[in-house]
């Protein structure tokens, strides 16, 4: 699914939503700069019920994520950690149209899933393009492509969108790496020069 058939399929919905993944950091640079493999679309866990039945209404079935696979996500059912993903398709035998990721929150915070202690107003989670369209800033969204072993795709997201940032959104990033990788974490180091060089 499109960024712009998602955000179709999204209007209507009473509760905060955000393009989410490779897409949020397309909509912050302005253009698309690689092939994506899906749309996300992040929500807050305690919305889930209300985007269920929205989703469900407008025809699409939905698969929460329980190893091994998937299963079918009853409606009315509340999903608790470490669920975190709906992977949604229109039909059992076509491509999956969208995932559904849900958002850790406590109180008017975010709170990253992997280190509760890292966590930020939700009201500074995202921004808007120019035609509406919610997506994930991009400093939030680094850390959480951040791992041990960086994807390629990951590090372009990066590359590309470090320099566009704020200093400020920068500095931040680069302490939230510090804290999630003792051992250090290669984008520690390129921040870190990134920074020198401002």
């Amino acid at each position: 699914m499109s960024v712009e058939g998602a955000a179709e399929l999204m209007s209507g919905v009473k509760v905060p939503w955000w393009i989410a993944g490779g897409w949020a950091i397309d909509l912050f640079l302005g253009h698309r700069t690689r092939a994506h493999g899906d749309t996300d679309i992040l929500i807050r866990r305690d919305d889930q019920l209300a985007v269920q039945d929205h989703l469900v209404d407008k025809g699409l079935l939905l698969y929460k994520t329980q190893q091994p696979g998937l299963k079918p996500w009853p409606r009315g059912e509340f999903i608790h950690r470490p669920v975190d993903d709906v992977w949604c398709r229109w039909n059992p035998d076509t491509p999956w149209a969208l995932q559904l990721m849900l958002l850790c929150t406590d109180g008017d915070e975010w709170v990253f899933k992997r280190d509760p202690t890292i966590r930020g107003p939700l009201g500074l989670l995202g921004q808007s393009t120019s035609s509406g369209v919610p997506y994930m800033r991009p400093h939030i969204q680094l850390l959480y492509k951040a791992k041990p072993e960086t994807l390629d795709k990951d590090q372009s997201d990066f590359g590309l969108a470090v320099p566009q940032m704020e200093r400020e959104d920068q500095q931040w990033l680069l302490q939230r790496l510090k804290e999630r990788f003792a051992d250090g974490h290669r984008w520690i180091d390129e921040l870190n020069d990134i920074l020198a060089q401002q």
